[in-house]
């Protein structure tokens, strides 16, 4: 699903910034929504980017998408282009957002990803079709993320206990271990990346 969405993005016409500037004064002050459609459209590529800076599953990143998008079209309704200020680092702002908002609401469901992301490789398919996850000792699998865990660096344990055991928030997180909140994003997602990592090769030493 993911590759059909980027073989999309290819067809989308670039816009020069005449072009853009011309789109912006239809839409503004004629209300043209199809102006409004041609921004938009030009943009995904930015919203892309953004999704993909997290290292998670592909049904995730394209639910970061669609928030994103979401992210994109309200910044395009508040956006006024006579401020001077880029549209792309006005909209950022508001699709990042957007993607974090999601993330923090789910956060259960992105932590349960790490699962699914193992269950998923190849070589965990048995000869009867069973995934080796469901045929393992689940006292080995609590073993192994147990592990995994264990072996992050100090700051990105503390986050991932706070915000996923503990169900603080990042902000409360952040308070806690006097750092800003963007900080501790970066720690989740780098903690998040190295457990998984470390779960996959896990799974392939077990084939």
């Amino acid at each position: 699903m993911l590759s059909e969405y980027v073989s999309s993005l290819s067809h989308v016409r670039k816009l020069t910034w005449e072009e853009e500037m011309a789109l912006w004064k239809r839409y503004k002050e004629d209300e043209d929504i199809e102006a409004r459609q041609e921004i938009i459209e030009h943009y995904q590529l930015l919203v892309f980017k953004e999704a993909i800076k997290y290292p998670l599953q592909e049904t995730v990143v394209l639910d970061l998408i669609q928030e994103g998008m979401v992210g994109l079209m309200e910044a395009a309704e508040k956006f006024n282009p006579d401020n001077g200020v880029a549209f792309s680092l006005y909209a950022l702002h508001r699709v990042r957002g957007r993607m974090i908002d999601f993330l923090r609401q789910n956060r259960q469901e992105v932590l349960v990803d790490m699962q699914d992301e193992i269950q998923a490789q190849p070589y965990l398919q048995s000869a009867t079709g069973d995934t080796a996850f469901e045929s393992a000792d689940f006292d080995s699998l609590n073993h192994a993320v147990n592990s995994a865990f264990s072996r992050l660096p100090g700051r990105e344990q503390d986050v991932l206990r706070n915000v996923y055991y503990k169900e603080k928030t990042a902000a409360e997180t952040a308070d806690a271990m006097d750092v800003s909140t963007a900080y501790v994003y970066k720690l989740e997602k780098k903690g998040i990346r190295r457990m998984r990592g470390m779960l996959s090769r896990l799974m392939h030493d077990r084939k």
